[in-house]
């Protein structure tokens, strides 16, 4: 129960007081909850159980948001949630994510959103990279992007889905500011601006207007542009603030993005042989990547069960299939899980209109 405003003392020093008492609440609370905690991976570990589970831990911010009396406000409350059991789950066993490096890039800062910074960091020098380190081992989680509110859809991310075993367990998404970042403080002399391809993209009109007929040259990721802007006066990189403290940058232009909504999508990828799928939470997306034959009706095919079912399909991206015939690959979430009834048989159904069918994951949506 919140306090009574009538009760507290009046003065600083006495307010400084119950501060101090209440953060040693607090610090007991939190030991407690850390031995319990504990007890919890003991048992996993007997069990064989894994010890991050997505939807158990998006169950327990949502439920203390509907109690939550303020005035700390719900959209503050889980990120102190997520690292408490970021802080807990790491007394289980360390967590190991593998991301975009190095570090500084919006990929970390997804993983760190996500997973809390109570994590083993596996900084790669590639997508790829990533996709690697996790499906062999070296990772527990991967973090990569899939689409962005300007660009579209990460094609690297996309092709690889279809080449490694991982599955996607969960999802979540960056409010995306690019900055302009050099070792001078002005625009003079520029050579050329480094960042990966989708930043670029994600600027062009900026970079058209103010630094026409510069280089744009792509790099593995905004992180690494802002690592080689640090070594060259005459580079500058798009990239997140914390890249630039990172490497010791000036912030010469701030939010260059073109829309000032820009967004990113990314998910988190795990071995299925090593993390269960997620089970239900009530509030689901499913992903899967299919192929039909170059035949009429062959797209219709696909929709028909969706809608005898009462599927809502929330996103349909196409890749070629490189076979020089045409073909090509569509990728898919539906709103629910694969354990749901409905889903269930509407996959059950499309599987059979398909020649190539491969469920990517049931998961959490991101709710932030």
């Amino acid at each position: 129960m919140a306090d009574d405003h009538t009760s507290l003392p009046q003065d600083l020093p006495g307010l400084r007081v119950c501060i101090d008492a209440v953060d040693r609440e607090l610090l007991a609370l939190i030991n407690r909850r850390a031995a319990l905690a504990q007890a919890v991976g003991e048992i996993k570990k007997k069990e064989g159980s894994p010890v991050f589970r997505p939807e158990r831990e998006q169950q327990v911010i949502e439920g203390l948001k509907a109690v939550n009396p303020g005035p700390l406000r719900n959209e503050n409350l889980a990120p102190i949630w997520r690292e408490l059991m970021s802080a807990c789950r790491a007394l289980e066993t360390p967590t190991r994510v593998a991301f975009l490096g190095p570090a500084g890039t919006f990929s970390e800062e997804a993983a760190l959103n996500y997973f809390g910074s109570s994590i083993v960091r596996v900084p790669c020098a590639s997508i790829d990279e990533v996709f690697r380190a996790t499906s062999a081992g070296s990772a527990d989680f991967g973090v990569v992007p899939v689409e962005n509110s300007t660009e579209g859809a990460v094609a690297r991310s996309m092709d690889l889905f279809l080449t490694t075993p991982l599955s996607i367990v969960g999802e979540t998404s960056l409010l995306v500011r690019h900055n302009l970042l050099r070792l001078r403080e002005d625009l003079d002399g520029i050579q050329a601006v480094c960042a990966h391809p989708q930043a670029l993209g994600q600027c062009h009109e900026w970079l058209s207007q103010h630094l026409p007929g510069v280089e744009r040259r792509p790099v593995a990721s905004n992180a690494e542009g802002a690592r080689l802007a640090a070594q060259d006066p005459s580079l500058a990189a798009l990239a997140s603030v914390r890249a630039g403290n990172e490497f010791g940058l000036h912030l010469v232009a701030p939010g260059v993005q073109d829309d000032p909504r820009n967004r990113t999508r990314f998910v988190m990828v795990a071995d299925p042989q090593c993390q269960s799928l997620p089970a239900p939470s009530g509030m689901d997306c499913t992903s899967l990547v299919v192929a039909v034959a170059n035949r009429p009706g062959a797209m219709v095919d696909l929709l028909v069960p969706l809608k005898a079912a009462g599927v809502s399909m929330t996103r349909f991206e196409s890749r070629p299939a490189r076979s020089g015939q045409w073909e090509y690959y569509f990728y898919v979430d539906l709103q629910g899980h694969p354990e749901e009834p409905h889903v269930a048989q509407a996959l059950q159904t499309l599987r059979a209109h398909c020649s190539f069918f491969k469920l990517l994951g049931g998961y959490p949506l991101d709710r932030h």
